[in-house]
């Protein structure tokens, strides 16, 4: 088979990547260590600092999965070497969180408090009772931890009362009109 199709990534100083047998690819840097698997189809090479992602097929699939692993690649690079950050604020009267151990406790106005777990190898912190800062090496899981943060009380159209990512813009309603 020949190999078609081809991106290359650079490699920061500070970061080792090492490729197993079994298909592995382990990426250390000064903030931590990530590992993934590698899906059928797509073949990694480390030449100098940089790294070659190919695929044997030009199969929709294969192609599909090219992308997505040098994206998932090129996050593990930056989230052991940088990090990532997601800001959450609390918008409402009486809402608030606090950490509490390996918990975070939202009060969002309801009957009783949330408790959520914080998953290892994250850190979450709390200023002003209503900023929420979510860090951490892994994309996916500090971004799902301020989805399902937010789910519990999205923002709504009328107040704005909820939970929002900061920066994020709420399109507002016009309540109901009086005769």
């Amino acid at each position: 088979m020949s190999r078609v199709g081809k991106q290359i990534i650079s490699i920061p100083d500070k970061v080792s990547i090492k490729l197993g047998d079994d298909r592995s690819v382990q990426v250390k840097g000064p903030k931590g260590e990530l590992a993934w698997t590698l899906p059928l189809g797509v073949k990694v090479a480390t030449e100098a600092n940089q790294i070659n992602v190919t695929r044997e097929s030009e199969d929709r699939r294969v192609r599909a999965l090219h992308g997505t692993t040098q994206r998932l690649i090129t996050n593990m690079i930056v989230g052991v070497s940088q990090g990532y950050t997601r800001n959450l604020e609390i918008h409402g009267v009486g809402f608030r969180a606090t950490v509490k151990g390996s918990h975070i406790d939202l009060q969002l106005g309801q009957s009783h408090d949330r408790l959520h777990p914080i998953p290892k190898g994250v850190k979450v912190t709390v200023t002003e009772n209503t900023k929420i800062a979510i860090e951490g090496i892994d994309k996916q899981i500090v971004g799902q931890l301020a989805a399902d943060i937010r789910a519990y009380y999205p923002p709504e159209p009328y107040k704005a009362k909820g939970v929002r990512y900061a920066g994020e813009h709420i399109r507002r309603k016009a309540g109901k009109s009086v005769k």
